[in-house]
């Protein structure tokens, strides 16, 4: 089905909901009359508050547009069940509207089509599938915690043109320029949490926070924050406990996902916030593939991974990657550090295949987006 120009809209007002919504989905919603007239639009606010349909009703009844007989256009299917907020496709009903035209069904268990059953059952006409394409794009991680049980894992890098992360003596900051980090602090703030290592947490002390996004209000909802850490050498004095602390404006949960169990260390970091979970595998090391189904039931959608050469290559060995964003700055570094650290393989065939979704120049450097091809 085409792309109508009514859902577009619907799909631009989604947007300016994609760092609040989380866990639920960012979602549009746009009412017209039979002459194409917008009585009505909205979307999703943050967790808790209402959803996008039920803005858009109310904002056609703060202008004293009635929407009996209208057509309405919601990039996903009005959920069906009592949760934080009441059913919106009742609400639709009791609005007495006549059409709805939705992106996606909602693959979450809860309303999986029933939304829809129910708009039928009252005589209301329903279209399901316009623009799906732009739907699933704004939503990865709700779609894929629903249908997979697990995020949607992004892995950003920053790299030279020939590959390397780091020169050998470990030296990175700064390969790429102000513009492109920037750009990566708004790729975290999309997501529900930002992953990382033990080795990025010794080496570096990340704040791994939202400093450089200007645009996005005094006080932005902080993504959590994971550590891949398997004997628990995180220092309780690291500088990313500094968001998780009572009283921060924005707490942030830190989990923290080891091999091995260190009473003392464990009593030390939950002294500071810390969840502590035991995931170890057959290797002494923790779990990834079970670590991101236990982020799955921690209902992180998205998850940004700002990780070393170590733990990407693991990542990606375990086939935890879904997408890359990758900045490439101008420059050459030679012999240095690269982006992963895994195989070697034995034949071409054994590399993992990539789709080039965007290019983009920010600022001096080339942002590429990539996915793993299914």
């Amino acid at each position: 089905m085409t792309a109508s120009l009514h859902m577009l809209k619907a799909l631009n007002i989604a947007s300016q909901a994609m760092r609040i919504t989380s866990p639920n989905p960012r979602v549009g919603c746009v009412i017209v009359n039979d002459q194409g007239k917008i009585l009505g639009q909205g979307h999703t606010q943050k967790a808790g508050g209402l959803h996008a349909e039920i803005v858009a009703l109310q904002d056609a009844a703060n202008q004293g547009n009635s929407v009996e007989g209208a057509t309405v256009y919601v990039t996903l299917e009005p959920c069906a069940h009592h949760g934080r907020t009441g059913p919106c496709c009742d609400a639709l009903i009791r609005a007495k509207v006549s059409k709805v035209v939705a992106a996606l069904t909602d693959p979450n268990p809860l309303v999986a089509g029933q939304g829809i059953d129910r708009l039928r059952a009252a005589g209301i006409e329903v279209e399901v599938g316009d623009s799906a394409h732009l739907a699933e794009q704004q939503n990865p991680g709700f779609l894929s915690r629903m249908k997979r049980h697990k995020p949607w894992v992004r892995l950003k890098m920053a790299a030279s043109l020939d590959g390397q992360t780091a020169l050998q003596n470990g030296q990175s900051q700064w390969i790429t320029g102000p513009e492109a980090r920037a750009d990566g602090h708004a790729w975290r703030a999309r997501a529900c949490a930002i992953l990382t290592g033990i080795g990025t947490v010794l080496d570096d002390d990340p704040l791994l926070d939202l400093r450089l996004c200007t645009n996005l209000g005094a006080a932005p909802r902080m993504p959590h924050l994971v550590i891949v850490d398997s004997q628990l050498e995180t220092p309780p004095s690291a500088k990313l406990f500094q968001h998780s602390q009572p009283g921060t404006l924005t707490p942030r949960q830190v989990w923290i996902y080891a091999a091995a169990d260190h009473p003392e260390k464990r009593a030390s970091l939950e002294a500071m916030g810390a969840h502590i979970t035991l995931m170890p595998n057959e290797n002494g090391k923790v779990d990834l593939p079970l670590l991101m189904s236990d982020l799955a039931k921690r209902e992180v959608n998205e998850l940004h991974v700002e990780a070393g050469h170590k733990l990407n290559g693991s990542l990606i060995r375990e086939a935890c990657v879904d997408e890359f964003l990758v900045y490439l700055a101008p420059k050459l570094l030679g012999i240095g550090l690269g982006m992963s650290n895994w195989g070697p393989l034995q034949d071409l065939s054994q590399g993992l295949t990539l789709e080039f979704t965007e290019t983009q120049l920010i600022g001096k450097d080339l942002r590429v987006l990539a996915r793993v091809k299914a």
